[in-house]
């Protein structure tokens, strides 16, 4: 990918287009040159793959045929977008957006912890409810390995593996709707050949944990493979698989600007019945190459293979932004180009029988659990209960006041939890909470809860210490991070951190909460995720900003007025 604004990988951007100048020289037919026929070329019967009729028994997405295919054996071809949930977890909106616009799958950022905030089981699943709600396929993908070998920042396949391990028991059950995406782009032009070793240990230690989801594959060289490695190594990578559930995935840009690069790379894996889709693509030119995006939408309906635009918004080069501000209304010529041209998306796009042909969706939630009060000050409470359940998917809570035979909306929620400000102190509430999908429908209440408020101004803060870095810097502008650790024996909860630049800093975005600033001062409010810090426990805020010539770090930080220690 071309990066997104969050995304700090700024070497990789130009090493990829930089790749397209020197395959100029020395005639990068190498796509196809570096791919001995005979690494591709083994007889069907020498393949894990199956017959249809094998494939239409398996669970789920799976590989038949070297073609993607649902769990009744339907072909499923990918028409969709990539979105940069990892870097914008409120923009959950988008899901639907890219749907209506004609989308039958995205693939989704997330990260594992080492290089940005680490996505929550609860985050993923909430992300995997949101897809299906929007009959989406989801693929997901961890970030954090793109360009391992030459960005120094970048991390293993290995880490990343761990980290779906992680996930096992939120992605259990999600066969028809999920693909695992092991890593973003897991090398640079580093040694490239140094990409299959880990690739093929990943997907063994996925499998062994018991994940049996398909498997997507990202090629190195920043995920364009100009140098051949996927393509030489791919059988060895796919013949790992013990469950022959293995899909490989190729990023063009700049590095394909012909036809026949573009044919000859897809051509060579359709010819061995080897899996692969476009995982990620642009279209417009730059300084760097012009990709021949006409040529790879054509080719992948041609031969009914998957792609995946870059990107739905969000982009540090905004030219590669689908739709305007995450506006679906403000499409771009990129973003019109790949819904509504030649061979686009609501040309070609076919949703995933899984979702039933299009009924619509009448089936209420369930009804969450009772409440509970995890934080209660003068003026706040924070709720948690037991998630809801759909025949799709929940999207979200409602939390509503109840008094006098009536229902007053106070606060919403993506999650099970969430925070309701604006109380009067030492006053009795009763609270309960209402499921509702994609669909609008809405769940019964949940059974109530009540609640006292307190007198005395709330939980303080004062035992904290405040962990300070930067992720990574472009010029103009840098991404940090915050690390709010809570010291004491007290849940801290809501809270306020305040902190001031010296240098002219502007914070342009947060998540995990949310920035006010005057002029170098800025103080920041909770997300309702990370409304109460536990005792000894620790939220992570990450942002962007705007800088010039220095960017010093805050030298002193307050939470709820009081000073913390800076580590």
């Amino acid at each position: 990918m071309r990066t997104a604004r969050r995304d700090t990988s700024a070497p990789k951007t130009l090493a990829a287009r930089l790749v397209a100048g020197l395959a100029a020289l020395i005639g990068l037919v190498v796509v196809g040159a570096l791919c001995p026929g005979a690494a591709l070329a083994q007889s069907p019967a020498d393949r894990a793959v199956g017959d249809r009729s094998a494939a239409a028994q398996a669970a789920g997405l799976h590989i038949g045929e070297g073609r993607l295919v649902e769990g009744n054996g339907n072909d499923f071809v990918m028409r969709g977008v990539n979105h940069a949930h990892t870097w914008y977890p409120g923009e959950t909106q988008s899901l639907a957006d890219v749907k209506a616009l004609g989308a039958n799958s995205v693939r989704v950022v997330l990260s594992d912890g080492y290089r940005w905030s680490e996505n929550s089981p609860e985050d993923v699943a909430a992300v995997i409810g949101q897809c299906k709600a929007n009959r989406l396929i989801c693929v997901l993908e961890v970030h954090d390995t793109t360009g391992y070998g030459e960005d120094a920042a970048a991390g293993t396949l290995d880490h990343a593996a761990d980290y779906w391990i992680g996930l096992k028991d939120v992605l259990a059950g999600q066969e028809d709707y999920v693909v695992v995406n092991i890593g973003n782009e897991p090398w640079g032009n580093t040694d490239p050949a140094g990409w299959t070793e880990p690739t093929v240990a990943a997907v063994k230690k996925l499998r062994a944990a018991g994940l049996q989801h398909t498997i997507m594959v990202d090629a190195p060289n920043w995920g364009q493979d100009w140098q051949g490695v996927m393509r030489a190594n791919a059988r060895s990578v796919y013949d790992a698989d013990p469950t022959g559930n293995l899909i490989f995935s190729i990023h063009m840009y700049s590095v394909f600007d012909t036809a026949q690069e573009i044919t000859d790379y897809l051509n060579a894996f359709v010819d061995a019945e080897l899996p692969i889709l476009i995982g990620e693509f642009g279209g417009p030119a730059d300084q760097y190459g012009d990709p021949d995006e006409d040529t790879m939408m054509a080719t992948a309906e041609r031969l009914g293979l998957g792609y995946l635009a870059w990107s739905w918004s969000g982009n540090t080069d905004p030219v590669l932004d689908l739709a305007l501000d995450f506006d679906p209304s403000r499409l771009s010529g990129w973003g019109e180009r790949v819904f509504h041209g030649a061979n686009g998306i609501a040309q070609t796009s076919k949703e995933a029988t899984v979702y039933g042909g299009g009924a619509p969706d009448t089936q209420a939630p369930t009804a969450p659990g009772t409440p509970t009060a995890t934080a209660v000050t003068d003026t706040s409470v924070t709720l948690g209960w037991t998630a809801a359940t759909d025949d799709t998917a929940v999207t979200g809570y409602d939390v509503v006041r109840v008094g006098d035979g009536t229902e007053t909306t106070v606060a919403s929620s993506a999650t099970s939890t969430a925070t309701v400000p604006g109380l009067t102190a030492a006053t009795t509430y009763t609270f309960a909470v209402r499921a509702r999908d994609a669909a609008g429908n809405r769940s019964a209440a949940s059974p109530p809860v009540e609640i006292t408020t307190d007198e005395d101004g709330g939980t303080p803060g004062g035992a904290c210490s405040v962990g300070y870095r930067v992720v990574g810097e472009w010029p103009g502008g840098f991404q940090g991070e915050i690390a709010v650790r809570n010291t004491g024996s007290a849940a801290v909860g809501p809270w306020a951190l305040a902190f001031a630049f010296a240098d002219g800093q502007t914070v342009t975005h947060m998540w995990g909460g949310t920035a006010t600033q005057n002029a170098g001062a800025v103080s920041v409010a909770p997300a309702s995720y990370t409304a109460t810090i536990p005792a000894g426990g620790t939220v992570t805020l990450g942002f962007t900003a705007h800088k010039g010539g220095t960017n010093s770090a805050p030298t002193a930080f307050t939470l709820n007025g009081a000073s913390c220690a800076t580590t």
